[in-house]
């Protein structure tokens, strides 16, 4: 079993930038492909940015790149997502996720993963 818990959430001003982090626990947490979701009231659960279990390899929404970045510290189980230039349209409940599949279809995809942290809530105001 893995638990993951989410950190970092908060309400900020268009431009601004936000530091979500996603601790992970539980058997060899550090071997799991971790990604982070969004998901805006209203609406389906989204693929925000995903990384390989060794940092190897990243991934992430058109709507995103360039501004935020996903980064992971297996030493301390922590999985990180560097949010940049922030717009209202990034308000949401941010997920962090953990999975065992390898192919770069289920990492971008909510279906291709199997833990799921609680949630933070990611505010952003014109």
């Amino acid at each position: 079993q893995v638990h993951l818990a989410e950190s970092g959430g908060g309400s900020v001003q268009a431009g601004d930038s936000l530091r979500l982090s996603c601790r992970v626990s539980g058997r060899s947490s550090s071997s799991y492909n971790m990604g982070w979701f969004r998901q805006a009231p209203g609406k389906e659960r989204d693929f925000v940015a995903a990384i390989r279990w060794n940092g190897g390899s990243t991934y992430y929404a058109d709507s995103v790149k360039g501004r935020f970045t996903i980064s992971r510290d297996n030493a301390k189980n922590t999985v990180y997502l560097q949010m940049n230039s922030l717009k209202p349209e990034d308000t949401a409940v941010y997920y962090c996720a953990a999975t065992g599949n390898s192919g770069s279809y289920y990492l971008t995809t909510s279906r291709g993963y199997a833990y799921w942290g609680q949630g933070t809530q990611v505010t952003v105001s014109s």
